[in-house]
């Protein structure tokens, strides 16, 4: 992320790159999503036009294509259901508690 912003990260063409990006944002800005508010995401979108701080335009193709494998993924019920249980099975162990307890400790130093 750092080396791209260096080497002068241009949201703006990548989202005018972007027929699928450039089409949301429009929607976005447009009110679509905030009938009552139409105006509610303009300065939203017109940060990631100029800033892009987070690169949210630089990933939203891939996060596109990702999304359209899931979907039809979902749809072979049996495969999406072997996926989901080992990533269950593999995924490391979590709980509110010990994080808070852990954060309390190690960040805070509180406890």
């Amino acid at each position: 992320m750092g080396e791209a912003r260096a080497n002068g990260h241009n949201p703006r063409g990548i989202i005018e790159g972007s027929r699928e990006l450039s089409q949301a944002l429009q929607a976005i800005s447009g009110g679509v999503f905030s009938p009552d508010d139409r105006d509610r995401y303009k300065a939203l979108i017109a940060g990631l036009y100029e800033h892009d701080w987070f690169m949210v335009a630089a990933d939203f193709d891939s996060y596109a294509a990702a999304q359209r494998e899931l979907d039809t993924l979902w749809e072979r019920k049996s495969d999406w259901t072997a996926m989901a249980i080992r990533n269950v099975a593999g995924m490391g162990w979590f709980s509110s508690d010990r994080t808070i307890r852990q954060y309390a400790t190690e960040i805070w130093g509180v406890l």
